[in-house]
């Protein structure tokens, strides 16, 4: 009985003088490119003929080793560069994250689901077709903050949506693509 006394007042203790945590919220503009899968000529990272641009915003907040984030991306010319038909991917995710929050380097892994939403434009009678697609993506990154607030970021991250995706003769099958990309953290 006086072990549990004495355990449960240091207990109390502990919890009355530990400092309330804090979500560290962050925001990280990117740039990059798309390869693999049903990128446009672009069949892997190192042996890409066309690297087609992509570039977005992620937000989110992290508490110790774990966090969430929300990804926005946009991919203009996705299927190719072909006139007059412009085509892209747009994608929202909300991933989880696991992450290591020790020092100016950060490592984190991600895993998610959201909205795959590829769309292009045919012919001289600008038939337009899109289609929102469910899928899920998975990745890693790293952040190497320089000053507290503002770091590098680096990422690479794989797509796929969960049904087969229809655009006319673009694809019949499941959207598969993997993005790298690099920007600035921002932290607050």
């Amino acid at each position: 009985m006086r072990l549990f006394q004495i355990l449960a007042l240091a207990t109390l203790i502990a919890s009355l003088s530990a400092s309330p945590a804090r979500a560290e919220g962050f925001i990280t503009p990117y740039i990059g490119f798309n390869f693999g899968g049903d990128s446009a000529n672009c069949a892997a990272f190192s042996n890409c003929q066309e690297k087609r641009t992509n570039w977005g915003v992620t937000f989110g907040s992290t508490q110790g080793i774990f966090g969430i984030e929300a990804d926005f991306g946009y991919a203009p010319h996705f299927f190719g560069d072909i006139p007059d038909r412009p085509n892209g991917v747009f994608h929202f995710m909300t991933d989880f994250m696991v992450l290591v929050p020790a020092g100016p380097i950060q490592p984190y892994a991600f895993i998610g689901l959201g909205v795959i939403r590829p769309h292009a434009t045919f012919g001289v009678s600008s038939l337009s077709l899109d289609q929102n697609a469910f899928g899920h993506d998975l990745g890693g990154g790293l952040n190497l903050f320089l000053v507290h607030k503002v770091g590098l970021h680096g990422e690479l991250r794989h797509l796929r949506t969960f049904k087969d995706v229809t655009l006319g003769v673009f694809s019949n099958d499941k959207l598969d693509f993997w993005r790298a990309s690099a920007g600035l953290t921002f932290r607050f």
